[in-house]
């Protein structure tokens, strides 16, 4: 019980670096310098203003000096972080491969946050999150492996993109055809419909090396169905509002895969 009180601490901690991370790298800002402080009134946090948790509780949820709210972002982040953490922990206990699987997870998380937030997918996150997927085992062939299959499951994503944009921009084609006039059929442009960012696909290379190919194929399957209510409800919204982040749906999934892995290999094993 100890053990993993402890675990959970360092899992909070290193949300609240987290926080700094979503915050900061879509700004192009460094995460190691310039101190903490607030972005309404510009003063430096304390010590005791940084507890992760803690600090948003004992503030109500609002800063020191200038009383403005602070966003629940912070809080829920650092609460998942630790959860995650204190999650695999309990299920490959506690060694250096499942700190990088860890750390691939929170990047994922991180990415899924900004996607969210801002509706982009820095590379750099998604690298990290790629290597610490990669090299989160003990030995060379191991490592190999995951390489692979990290190639493998970025190549079939990569194809499924191409395919579906093709799909996509073909019926947004036909759909325009049907308004054409003998005075616009030379002067029509049709735009090409993206399924999928390239971050979804580096996404998806992370996934493959977390999970290997069949179960990376079950997680992509479980991040649609996850992601359909709120397509349906967005069906009739503007363009802008039709963008959908697809990374927090591929993290979330890839979480749930991962950790109820063996039973849904038996599933599989049983039935195909």
């Amino acid at each position: 019980m100890i053990e993993l009180i402890l675990i959970f601490i360092f899992g909070i901690v290193f949300g609240s670096f987290l926080n700094v991370v979503i915050l900061r790298v879509p700004n192009n800002e460094s995460v190691i310098f310039n101190a903490s402080h607030c972005y309404s009134c510009d003063n430096k946090l304390k010590p005791w203003h940084n507890i992760p948790l803690f600090s948003w509780i004992f503030l109500g949820g609002k800063c020191a000096y200038c009383q403005s709210k602070i966003s629940k972002q912070y809080p829920i982040i650092e609460l998942v972080s630790g959860l995650l953490f204190v999650a695999l922990a309990q299920k490959l206990t506690i060694s250096i491969p499942t700190i990088f699987i860890y750390l691939s997870f929170t990047m994922l998380l991180a990415l899924s946050m900004i996607d969210f937030k801002y509706k982009m997918v820095p590379d750099s996150l998604n690298l990290l999150a790629i290597l610490f997927a990669i090299i989160g085992v003990w030995s060379i062939s191991s490592l190999i492996e995951n390489f692979t299959n990290a190639l493998l499951v970025a190549g079939g994503f990569t194809l499924l993109r191409f395919a579906l944009s093709y799909i996509l921009t073909s019926l947004a084609r036909i759909e325009a055809d049907k308004t054409l006039t003998p005075w616009t059929k030379y002067y029509q442009r049709y735009p090409y419909i993206e399924a999928m960012g390239e971050g979804d696909i580096m996404v998806a290379a992370t996934m493959g090396a977390l999970l290997g190919v069949e179960l990376a194929l079950v997680a992509i399957f479980l991040s649609a169905i996850l992601t359909l209510p709120i397509m349906v409800m967005v069906h009739n919204k503007s363009a802008e509002e039709q963008r959908v982040p697809f990374v927090p749906f591929l993290a979330l999934a890839t979480f749930i895969v991962y950790i109820y892995d063996s039973p849904i290999m038996r599933y599989i094993e049983a039935n195909y």
